[in-house]
């Protein structure tokens, strides 16, 4: 079992940006593909970003393309998601997770190995 951390949530103004971090403190992060989910007040939880364990495999929902970056920093152990011109609609918590199958266009939840404990990112207008 990986225990992933994220951090780096918190309040932004609309048009701001924000950087996600999630690391691991038992596990080496670049030998697993990372997906990047985020779960509204009411709503169910969503893929918004995944990268394959080589990074040459990524994928970004809709909702987010253009707009967000994930990116890895090895020396570091840790997997980055670069936010840019949020949005209230981005208010979330966010977590980050291992992929069962690899990074797919079906970023699923039935698809995630393990869980962080995720991160409040609220945005306002």
């Amino acid at each position: 079992q990986v225990q992933l951390v994220e951090s780096g949530g918190e309040w932004v103004q609309s048009g701001g940006s924000l950087r996600l971090s999630c690391t691991a403190s038992r596990s080496t992060l670049h030998y697993f593909p990372i997906g990047w989910f985020r779960q509204a007040p009411g709503k169910e939880r969503e893929g918004v970003s995944c990268s394959s364990s080589s990074d040459s495999v990524t994928f970004y929902s809709d909702s987010v393309k253009g707009r967000f970056a994930m990116s890895r920093d090895r020396a570091k152990n840790a997997v980055y998601l670069d936010m840019n011109n949020l949005t209230p609609e981005d208010t979330a918590v966010y977590y980050c997770a291992t992929l069962k199958f690899g990074c797919l266009r079906s970023l699923q939840t039935s698809g995630v190995d393990d869980w962080g404990q995720g991160t409040q990112v609220t945005v306002s207008s």
